[in-house]
């Protein structure tokens, strides 16, 4: 690597030339990688709920639903309206109240039930099916297209306008993110680090290695939104130590070189890799463990970040080291004395007072960990976006006029006798909640042929195989309520059909609330057994492994429990995302602090000079890399109007300060108490371990 290192900096001109060329063709993949706005989109292919989504748009040539709410029109004007959203691009079928009325059927034979759903006072409400799936973008041309067509006086809600707005939203905001991130972390660096123009240089190398990662997810095909909009701040909070790593270690070989910086930067980018791998495999571990949850929206994050981490690492040994030897002098004129002041007596003082933190560290796990089991978590994301959004106020007018807070459909045989189809709407109809079902056979009654009714409708409601039926609910979305209504329409519908489905966005959202909820379980395992062994091996240890991971478990029971104290809610995935990262990113303080203990040890030091000097000159690097992901994030959680962005960055934020707080007051304490249980666990040393024992007796005899 010495080697390979004075090669980077001999033909430092050349790899500057060449990082800017790249970030051509990684511009291009950006804008060509399509983002997906659909949550819902991630959950697994094989559940029914997704099964019957897809038999919904191969056998009717729909995806996506969502309900028009026209105030205050004339008849005529209505049917105008539900004619110019018939012709839109991407629209499959509207329903509304004058589409039975286009049969040969006078209005009085049409049953009550039929007029309620779509008439209410001067407010009619329409059905509206498109061609494809929630999130295509088709779909989301056609809702805009729709929101142009028609006046404020319609209000289109469901799921597909909220992506739409979100869309719109996030592609506004997440320029800023990494804006404000950029910002706020040089403006900690230039702080705590001895040159202004170093945190742009470290900027600019982060910044190319992002490019680089968000150009190679067009390889992926698309990315989620969450993904776009996260992985530029966090990819800029995990990997700038590595940064911090070379400038540090090319100081230290400057004084062994002092007239030859090639050399300088050579062992410099030599000993940074060493490092910066180890580090960034615990990283790199953290994020590979999200690819194990059964809803791949933590696979699409976690593939990405990955890759971050490793374009990071590659970044830092290659254009960095090339662009601080090209503004060499430049750096020299804008030095300055760094205010991070001298860790002795902090050092001390922990080592010394070990038992108040260990008491203390006993006495908030309870309550921490009690707040971490008990934390309250949100699925219905569309509640938290702003209320100023055309596709929540829609979904309010929806409820004021109609009483309805979602809707489900039911995938029943075609052949199923029209007395069970009647019967089975006319159960679901009575069940709680429900304010209507409706299929075929309500819209006519049993006495008029189906035939009677109009193509369109036939056409909307029934293919060869199978038969639609619309139910409306009053409860909303992910809402105890609305998932025992779900359960209950379900043995309904499984009674009378054995091959029925109940799909739509409810049905969708509870198997989202069961199939997260283990992924929880999977994910927190692999990430903590993956860490485990890593440690391990680094370290050649089985106690330091249990730990380390411990101490950042406990930092991560603070920050997730937190919420609970406050009656705060987190989005659904907040605890699987947050409790990974926090562990595979913060750890890495921890490991650092715990290598130079280990060696001090096994230079002969005692247990509390090598405990004091670990900590003593690991807090400075400790406390400017949580700073520096502090940064990343926490303005970019202040200023997202999404709240699930938002809250993520918040609470990676904070489990940043926390995780420092924690390593630089228990971990030292915690090795105090363990340190023979260390020694004799740890392979090179034991001898250590007998010294300690050995010390002791001579002290005693003395």
């Amino acid at each position: 690597m010495v080697k390979l290192g004075k090669k980077i900096a001999k033909y430092r001109v050349v790899i500057v030339v060449v990082a800017v060329l790249l970030l051509i063709p990684s511009m291009l993949g950006y804008l060509k990688t399509r983002v997906n706005y659909d949550i819902l989109y991630y959950l697994p292919n094989d559940i029914e709920t997704m099964v019957g989504q897809d038999i919904l748009k191969d056998e009717f040539g729909k995806g996506a639903f969502a309900m028009e709410v026209v105030e205050g029109m004339s008849a005529k004007d209505v049917t105008d309206v539900k004619n110019k959203i018939a012709g839109v691009d991407g629209v499959a079928d509207v329903i509304g109240y004058d589409s039975a009325k286009e049969s040969v059927l006078p209005a009085s034979v049409l049953p009550d039930d039929f007029k309620k759903v779509f008439k209410n006072g001067d407010a009619t409400l329409m059905a509206i099916f498109f061609d494809d799936t929630t999130s295509a973008d088709g779909t989301m041309d056609a809702i805009t297209e729709i929101r142009r067509i028609t006046g404020k006086q319609c209000y289109l809600s469901g799921m597909s306008a909220v992506v739409t707005d979100t869309k719109a939203l996030s592609e506004k905001e997440t320029p800023i993110y990494v804006l404000i991130a950029v910002i706020l972390c040089c403006i900690i660096l230039a702080i705590f680090m001895d040159s202004f123009l170093l945190p742009i240089l470290f900027m600019i190398s982060i910044g190319m290695a992002i490019v680089y990662n968000l150009g190679s997810n067009y390889f992926l095909g698309e990315i989620s939104y969450i993904t776009k909009a996260l992985s530029a701040v966090l990819q800029l909070g995990v990997t700038m130590d590595y940064s911090i790593f070379l400038w540090h270690s090319y100081q230290e070989n400057q004084l062994r070189f002092p007239d030859d910086k090639e050399r300088a930067m050579g062992h410099a980018i030599s000993n940074t890799f060493s490092s910066v791998v180890g580090s960034s495999i615990t990283t790199v571990a953290g994020f590979i463990a999200l690819c194990f949850m059964s809803f791949t929206l933590g696979a699409d994050l976690g593939i990405v970040m990955a890759k971050g981490v490793v374009f990071g690492v590659i970044s830092c040994v290659t254009v960095l080291p090339a662009m601080i030897l090209i503004f060499d002098k430049a750096i020299k004129r804008t030095t300055h004395r760094s205010v991070m002041p001298n860790m002795n007596k902090i050092g001390s003082f922990i080592t010394d007072h070990y038992k108040v933190f260990v008491t203390a560290f006993l006495i908030i796990l309870v309550p921490a960990l009690y707040g971490y089991t008990h934390s309250s978590v949100y699925y219905n994301l569309d509640t938290t976006l702003p209320k100023d959004l055309a596709s929540i106020q829609a979904n309010e007018q929806l409820e004021k006029n109609f009483d309805m807070n979602s809707t489900h459909m039911v995938l029943a045989d075609a052949n199923l006798p029209a007395k069970d189809a009647k019967a089975m709407l006319n159960e679901m109809s009575a069940v709680k909640g429900v304010k209507f079902a409706l299929g075929l056979d309500s819209i006519i009654g049993s006495s008029v042929p189906k035939s009677m009714l109009p193509d369109s409708i036939q056409s909307a409601l029934s293919s060869d195989k199978w038969q639609l039926m619309l139910i409306s609910s009053e409860y909303k979305v992910a809402s105890d309520e609305v998932n025992d209504q779900i359960t209950e329409l379900n043995k309904i519908v499984k009674k009378y059909d054995r091959s029925a489905m109940l799909i739509g966005e409810g049905p969708c959202t509870k198997d989202l609330i069961t199939i997260t909820d283990k992924d929880f379980q999977v994910v927190s395992a692999v990430s903590i057994i993956a860490i485990f062994l890593i440690i391990a091996l680094v370290f050649k240890s089985f106690s330091l492994p249990i730990l380390l991971v411990s101490v950042i478990e406990f930092a991560i029971f603070i920050n997730l429990g937190i919420p609970y104290y406050t009656g705060g809610v987190m989005p659904f995935i907040a605890s699987i995302v947050i409790g990974t990262i926090q562990l595979g990113a913060t750890v890495d303080y921890a490991i650092l602090m715990t290598t130079r203990y280990k060696k001090e040890r096994n230079l002969g030091r005692t247990k509390h000079d090598a405990i004091q000097t670990a900590l003593t000159t690991s807090i400075p690097s400790v406390i400017v890399s949580a700073l520096g992901f502090f940064a990343a994030t926490f303005g970019v959680g202040l200023y997202s109007n999404i709240d699930m962005i938002s809250q993520l960055c918040v609470l990676m934020a904070r489990g940043a300060i926390i995780s420092m707080f924690v390593v630089i007051l228990i971990l030292p304490s915690m090795l105090m108490v363990f340190d023979k249980v260390v020694c004799a666990t740890t392979i090179g040393m034991r001898r250590n371990g007998k010294k300690t024992k050995d010390d002791g007796l001579a002290k005693a005899n003395a």
